[in-house]
């Protein structure tokens, strides 16, 4: 049995209260993850065409308010 299956078997054996935690912690080790990632890709400027497609549409009147 592999080290997943041995996790999805206890997992599956976790009271209501645990596995609702055990919820709660990987939500936020996933959002931690995605906070990196977003960080990294944002110094390396792999997000910077979001900056320019932002200056473009506003200089063309079509930048909508959120």
């Amino acid at each position: 049995m592999s080290k997943m299956d041995e996790l999805k078997t206890e997992i599956e054996r976790l009271p209501r209260e645990e596995f609702s935690e055990l919820v709660r912690w990987l939500s936020e080790k996933d959002w931690e993850r995605w906070d990196k990632e977003i960080q990294a890709d944002s110094e390396a400027g792999k997000l910077d065409f979001l900056v320019r497609e932002a200056f473009n549409e506003k200089t063309m009147g079509t930048l909508k308010n959120l």
